[in-house]
């Protein structure tokens, strides 16, 4: 994730700019940011995903050794991560 988050700083800067007078050109540097954030958002989704299925497998395995309150009361709610959601996620 750290690469995806730094190749912007590699690639930015030799992509043209585009015509900011005219609103038909965007610009490479304009649709280059909007792909890259499409991408980062595309690998965040992935990784909640994979978060949720490691979740529910600790989960599973916690219910089976404690009580059940005791999971659902104190454990599930400190591992959930925040409910953002970015656009394309379900």
């Amino acid at each position: 994730m750290k690469d995806k988050l730094g190749v912007i700083n590699q690639i930015l800067p030799t992509t043209p700019a585009g015509n900011i007078y005219s609103r038909e050109d965007v610009g490479g540097k304009a649709q280059t940011v909007q792909l890259w954030i499409s991408s980062v958002l595309s690998t965040i989704v992935q990784y909640k995903v994979r978060h949720r299925s490691y979740l529910n497998e600790a989960a599973t395995t916690l219910q089976l050794a404690l009580p059940n309150d005791i999971v659902l009361n104190n454990v599930l709610p400190f591992l959930e991560l925040p409910s953002f959601t970015f656009e394309g996620e379900d």
